[in-house]
């Protein structure tokens, strides 16, 4: 059995890509117990994920991808709690539209595994929402961490900048639909679904394009 919960913050704040702005919700996800937790997506509010934390640690604060609607107050939290940020090499760009002047401390490379609570989060790279995007899979909570990746309906939106609409469902099919259907999907905007109610759709994904 492992100690580790999830628990859900959901921020508000702006997305902001290719000259665009839109305003959008954020899922924040805390992984952890009653002394540990590990930050996945610092989106927008650091005084509410600090609240979310309470008197626990923050031993990480990892970022899925490189979009500022998803880092924007990673640097915030890290001052005030002494946490690093991870982020995968290949969204570094993304990372310095955002955050020019603050590097982040730690790359994520595909295959890492951290741990919190005795928990271990695995990194799986997969590139197409941008570049660098990772998914975090946790086995012994039967939870994956999807980012911009997959949705509830589907992957990812495509039609920005650094995405590509190939590579995203190559990720999905490749890396993704793989893991066990029981497990639960708990992603970066909107509601969780699971592995088993999205790999049907694969083929309809293909057809629709994006």
């Amino acid at each position: 059995m492992t100690g580790a919960r999830i628990e859900r913050l959901v921020t508000s704040g702006t997305f902001r890509l290719d000259g665009g702005a839109w305003e959008v919700d954020n899922n924040v996800w805390l992984v952890g117990n009653d002394s540990d937790v590990l930050v996945i997506d610092a989106a927008h509010d650091a005084d509410a994920i600090l609240a979310a934390a309470g008197e626990r640690r923050v031993v990480a604060i990892v970022c899925t991808h490189g979009h500022n609607d998803h880092i924007d107050a990673a640097p915030e939290l890290a001052r005030r709690t002494g946490a690093p940020i991870m982020l995968h090499p290949a969204d570094r760009m993304l990372w310095d539209m955002t955050h020019p002047d603050r590097a982040p401390d730690r790359e994520l490379e595909d295959g890492d595994c951290l741990t919190v609570a005795g928990t271990e989060l695995w990194i799986n790279h997969t590139p197409g929402h941008s570049p660098g995007a990772v998914c975090l899979y946790a086995p012994q909570l039967m939870a994956l961490f999807s980012g911009d990746t997959l949705f509830q309906g589907g992957p990812g939106a495509t039609g920005r900048s650094f995405s590509d609409f190939g590579t995203i469902i190559g990720s999905i099919r490749d890396r993704l639909l793989t893991l066990p259907p029981q497990t639960v999907v708990h992603t970066g905007h909107g509601d969780d679904t699971t592995i088993g109610a999205e790999a049907p759709h694969l083929d309809e994904w293909l057809a629709r394009g994006h």
